[in-house]
Formats: structure tokens, sequence, C-alpha cells
């Protein structure tokens, strides 16, 4: 007798609920029953399975109380049962009420009989009236019919006068490109002028010690495309760092020095020691320059103990990692655990140190956020607001900070403090990701409900709504420019990067687009600036990394590896980018332009 498995079983729970939209259930049991190490081929289950296989169970069990060992009852009819009968009664009761229904169907034909002796006398006339009334609905039939036909025919005569409009425009526009043609040494002299002009301009301001903006009329809103093989990044200007053993999900360079972190479902965070030396030869990191921190003794690849985000402290002197466990652990550069962290009840999603190193932050789908004292090791404080999983936090300052959570509410919160000090309430989806901007004034947040939106903490709704995207947005990142920055003289911009395929930056103070980079095939998971704030690297599903120039708003190095790519960043000198790949690696690029 054929029986399913619990593996077949928790496939067919979390291909319903993906099919359903319960993204985070789906991602919660994918990660708990270990879905991508099943050996199905999803490709040959087709949608809906789990309730095909459920309703064919209700329909056996139904079969199963019909029948019976009386030969004279199998030609009786076939009795339906309900659901509810079915799942909470066994075989015997339901077969009792078959036999009931089938008492009652045998009363009724009883009575159906005589009614229906009554009734063939009645039919009789009815049929002849019937037929009267069949005659004339034909022949009214046959009158509208050729009433659609002329309208059709009008509708006929209607599109071959616009086909032979369009005709007339091709050949008005074939007359108009002929003469732009002629035109157009004119004004490729005009424009080399004009941006002669621009140029000059912006030396003026910065010698007076401001920048111009762009005017809204001369912003431009698609990217273009540098040529592929142009910008495609050699091989030799790449290092592939081989050791994980599931896919790579977080990265993160540190600040002071050559020392690059990931975290992975293979139960470990690594730390690679990157040296200019490794792009001479352009291969495989050596062993002897990684750090493995094991965060479960033994068999790695348990899905409990995945590392699901990580983050430096100012100084680079301590690396905290989160996991699917619900613990933080603080490890130190030389890959010894100095402290772990327990008391959340859930996988946590987001971390990070504040500014002056003292404190830690955590956000977790237990719904809750907590602040670390980490010289005590031990939690300061819990903030208990959300209704739903926690998704990402973010500080704004030392004793302050902002959190974002499936519940489509934003919070901000102060140590110390019991209540939010500041409420945002305006998304109509989950909240997938905060960010403040440099100078803590403006908090930029984005959603599953197609939307990102600015805020700041004198008014409760947003400053702008921004509203480019056609799919959900997952990440945003501010640029490290402006007033308070190391790149004070240039404008602060906002990018967002969105399962749409594309990468959008926008003008934060008037809250227009300034331009739409267009260049992934897949949703983009990842984006990221340039210390100097002149470029934006950004990953996708795709496989492919793209580096933009944020002037020209296009593509100037591109690499493409063999899975698709989670997180990217870049180091702080600037002239090296990691990306992380689902194919359990990561690469570091030479950037230098």
């Amino acid at each position: 007798m054929t029986s399913i498995t619990s593996v077949e079983l928790n496939y067919l729970v979390f291909r319903y609920l993906q099919e359903s939209g319960f993204t985070h259930s789906a991602f919660t049991l994918g990660y708990e029953a270990g879905i991508n190490k099943c050996t199905i081929d999803g490709s040959l289950v087709p949608p809906g399975a789990l309730i095909t296989f459920v309703q064919k169970g209700l329909q056996y069990l139904e079969m199963e109380a019909n029948l019976s060992n009386n030969d004279a009852e199998m030609d009786e009819d076939f009795s339906f049962l309900q659901p509810l009968d079915i799942i909470t009664k066994d075989v015997n009761q339901l077969r009792q009420m078959v036999k009931e229904k089938r008492k009652n169907i045998q009363k009724d034909r009883i009575k159906d009989r005589d009614k229906d002796k009554d009734k063939e006398v009645e039919r009789e006339h009815e049929g002849e009236r019937g037929r009267i009334r069949e005659k004339e609905r034909t022949e009214k039939e046959k009158e509208r019919e050729k009433e659609r036909e002329k309208e059709r025919e009008k509708e006929r005569e209607k599109e071959r006068e616009k086909e032979r409009e369009k005709e007339r425009e091709k050949e008005r526009e074939k007359a108009e490109s002929n003469k732009e043609r002629e035109k157009q040494p004119e004004e490729l002299a005009y424009r080399d002028m004009v941006l002669d002009q621009v140029d000059k301009d912006v030396a003026r301001h910065e010698e007076n010690g401001t920048l111009a903006g762009p005017e809204p009329m001369d912003i431009a809103t698609t990217s273009t495309f540098a040529s592929h093989d142009a910008c495609e990044i050699h091989s030799s200007e790449v290092t592939i760092l081989e050791g994980h053993t599931s896919e790579v999900c977080a990265c993160a360079w540190s600040p002071t020095g050559s020392l690059l972190a990931s975290g992975s479902g293979d139960s470990t965070a690594r730390i690679w020691t990157i040296s200019d030396g490794l792009f001479k030869s352009g291969g495989k990191n050596s062993p002897l320059n990684v750090l493995v921190l094991k965060h479960v003794k033994g068999r790695t690849n348990e899905k409990s103990k995945d590392v699901t985000t990580l983050d430096w402290n100012g100084e680079g002197t301590l690396l905290a990692t989160g996991s699917y466990d619900g613990q933080a652990r603080i490890w130190t550069t030389t890959g010894d655990l100095r402290a772990t962290l327990s008391k959340h009840k859930g996988p946590i999603f987001s971390l990070k140190w504040n500014k002056k190193g003292d404190y830690l932050l955590t956000g977790s789908c237990d719904k809750t956020a907590i602040v670390w004292d980490v010289k005590a090791e031990e939690w300061k404080q819990q903030f208990e607001f959300h209704t739903g999983p926690t998704l990402d936090v973010d500080w704004r300052n030392n004793v302050s900070f902002a959190t974002s959570s499936t519940d489509n509410m934003i919070y901000v919160c102060r140590i110390g403090e019991t209540r939010p000090i500041k409420t945002f309430a305006g998304h109509q989806g989950e909240v997938n990701c905060v960010k403040w901007d440099p100078t803590g004034s403006l908090l930029a947040s984005c959603s599953d409900d197609i939307t990102a939106k600015i805020w700041c903490m004198k008014q409760d709704k947003y400053v702008h709504d921004l509203r480019e995207h056609s799919k959900e947005i997952y990440a945003i990142r501010w640029s490290p420019t402006g007033p308070g920055t190391n790149n004070p003289n240039q404008q602060l911009v906002l990018a967002s990067a969105s399962f749409d395929s594309t990468v959008k930056l926008w003008d934060v103070e008037q809250g227009k687009l300034l331009y739409s980079l267009n260049g992934h095939r897949d949703p983009v998971y990842s984006v990221a600036f340039s210390p100097n704030g002149e470029y934006l690297a950004s990953g996708s599903l795709d496989k492919s990394m793209h580096v933009w120039s944020l002037k020209e708003g296009k593509i100037v190095k591109t690499y493409t590896g063999n899975g698709g790519i989670f997180e990217v960043c870049w180091n702080k000198e600037g002239d090296k980018i990691a990306a992380c790949f689902a194919n359990n690696t990561l690469c570091v690029l030479d950037f230098r332009m």
C-alpha cells in the first residue's frame, strides 16, 4: 500500500503556504523542515497539490462509506457526505448515515411518483404551449442576429480605418526621422556646448561652497547601458571564496581592516582576510586566510542555527551574529566566542551595533526588539510593541532606534522609555526595511505595499510617498553624502531595490525620482553605495552584480556568478566589493576606475 513520507507532506504544506501568499510562514517552515535539502523536484509537483491530495482522501472515505457487502444495494444512489462529517466520524458511523439517507430517499420517491402522475397531464398541455413560445423565440432571435451582424460590420469598418490611419502615421514618422537625421550634427554640437556650460556652473558653485542640485526638468529617469563587453569584470579581478556548505545570506566588511565576515545556512559565520595579493592570481582563497565561527557543535547545516544577519562594531574589533535559534553571539577578530545572548523566543532577523559600541540591538520573529548591554553581556530592555515579527531595526543615535514589522507599523523607541516615542503608520503591507539618513533626521522605509516612504520626527504623516516601483521593495540605502558626511558637497539620495528587477534613486528633498536603473532581469535583493557616494552596487537573483555610475546613471562594471545574490557591500577604501551567493560562495571584486 502506498504511503506518504513526512518529507513529502512537509513539501506539500510548504508549497501550499507559498501559493496562498503566506511567505513568512513558508520561509519559517522551509528553514525548519530543511525543504531546500529534500530531493523532490518542485517542477513535477502541480499547483494546489495539497488541496487535491486532501480532496482525494475525502472522496476515498466517501466511497468506502457507500460500499456495502449486500450486492442488492449496489444499484442504489451514491450518497454524498459533508467534508466535516467525513473528517470527524469513522466509517461505521458514516455507513449508518448513508443508510438513513437512503431510507429517506426511498420515502421521497414514493411521494414523487404520485405527484408525477398528476403532473404528466399538465406537462402535455404545457408542452404544446412551450412549442408555440419556442417558435416565437426563434423568430425574435433571428431578428436580433441580423442586428448584431450589422453592428459587427460597422466595427470591422472602424478597425480597417484605424489600420489605414496607422499606415499614414508610419509614413509621417519616416519623413520626420529623415528630417531628424539631417538635424543631428547641429544638435550634438549644441549639446556639447550645454554640457560645457553645466560643468562651468558646477565648478563655480563648488568654489562658493555649494552644489546645485538638478532642476526638475533635467532629471533623467531611465538608465543607459554601457557596452556589456566593455564593463564585464575580468576573472583576474575576482576572488572566489569557497568553504560554506549552504547558501551565504549575509556579508559585511570590517570598518577598520581587510576582514570580510560572512553568514550562511550551514550554521557558521566566517571571517576572511582579504589581502591585495589575492588578486594577482585571481584564484580561490586559501583556507589559511579564514576563521570558521561554528554556531553548533559537531554536525553543521542544522537549520535552527542558520546565521541570518551579522554586523561589525564601529572599531572593527567585535563581530555580532544573529541566528535562527534566537541567539545573538559576539566574536573577536581571532574567532573566539566572547558572549552568547539568549532571550528571544524566535529567529533573529536583524541586528545592529550602536555607534558607541556599548549596545547591540536585535529584532526577532518573536515580535520584539532587545537592547543588549555588551559589557555586562545581558539584556538591558525588551521592546514589545509590534503584533507581528520584527523584520528590521536601525539606530538613530546611541540611545534611540526604529523598528519595522510584518504588522505594517514602524516604531521609534528610546532606551528607558516604556512606550514608543514616535509611531509611523501609513504602509499597507509588511515593512521590510528601515534606515535613518546619515544625520538621523529622516527615516526611510520600504514595504510589500510597493512603496517607499520618508518620515521625520516632527510629524506623524510621511514626508514623501515614493510610488514608482511595480512590485514589493526589499531594501533601501541612503547615500553617504550631504551635510554631516565625508562628502558634504554632494546631494543626499535614497536608493530602493525591488522585486520588479529595478533599482531607483530618489531626490529626498523633492520626493522625486532621479534615475530608474534597469539592468537586472530578476528581483534585486541588495544595494550598496561606494564610500565616496559616486557609485552604487546592486545584486540580484539573476546572478549578476552591477556597479552603476551615479553621475551617468549607467553600468560601468558587471559580474555574473553562479547563484542568486543576497547581499553586496563595499570595503571602507571603496576599492573592493563583496557579494554573497546562493551557491555557497562569496566573491570579492577589485574595483578601481
